[in-house]
């Protein structure tokens, strides 16, 4: 049975809704893993929490709360996954062969 606020698929895996294109979480992974502020991040890799805000935005996976606002600053809070920060820091990262 599907959870308020949850869509189940064919395959009937309960996941969290998605927003545009973001996608879908398995419910139980969202809920076990760490998520991380965008302070935390900044503070980990060494640079500036706006560099953190412009990595992760569009990321998938990121939970974004807020920011809907007309007519203002759109302001949002970022939570981000421990899965999606290892997934960027590993795309970001020069490997020499």
């Amino acid at each position: 049975m599907a959870q308020l606020g949850t869509k189940t698929n064919p395959a009937g895996v309960s996941a969290t809704p998605s927003v545009g294109d973001r996608t879908p979480v398995p419910t139980s992974q969202a809920f076990s893993e760490r998520h991380y502020s965008v302070g935390e991040i900044a503070a980990m890799w060494g640079v500036s929490t706006d560099v953190v805000r412009r990595l992760f935005q569009r990321e998938p996976g990121v939970l974004v709360l807020g920011g809907q606002k007309t007519g203002k600053r759109r302001y949002a809070t970022l939570r981000i996954p421990e899965s999606v920060a290892r997934r960027v820091h590993q795309k970001l990262s020069v490997v020499s062969v």
